[in-house]
């Protein structure tokens, strides 16, 4: 029986409370799109969190879309991981600039 390869999946969140009732979805995409999400968080020091559940869940939604309740949770854990993994996580520029300002080819 053969394992089947699992196709890599991403996606970036922005999460301002001001303007957000929730995170947005930034950036989403899987394979080639993927890595390349990967890439340009790693270029500029954007914190990264593998959850592959977490990914194909966010997969389903489309750039701008906020993040549905059932990933309140999971999300919300994700963020105080980061945030006390990096004190200046919200100094930090956005992969949503980053992506503005960058071709994705």
């Amino acid at each position: 029986m053969s394992e089947k390869k699992q196709t890599r999946q991403a996606a970036a969140l922005r999460y301002d409370s001001e303007n957000n009732a929730a995170p947005v979805v930034v950036a989403v995409g899987q394979g080639h799109v993927a890595d390349r999400i990967v890439e340009k968080a790693e270029e500029h020091n954007v914190p990264i969190v593998e959850d592959n559940n977490l990914a194909l869940m966010l997969a389903k939604l489309s750039v701008g879309d906020q993040i549905p309740r059932e990933l309140y949770t999971v999300v919300a854990q994700m963020l105080v991981f980061i945030s006390r993994m990096d004190a200046s996580y919200a100094q930090r520029t956005t992969l949503e600039d980053i992506m503005r300002n960058t071709h994705m080819g």
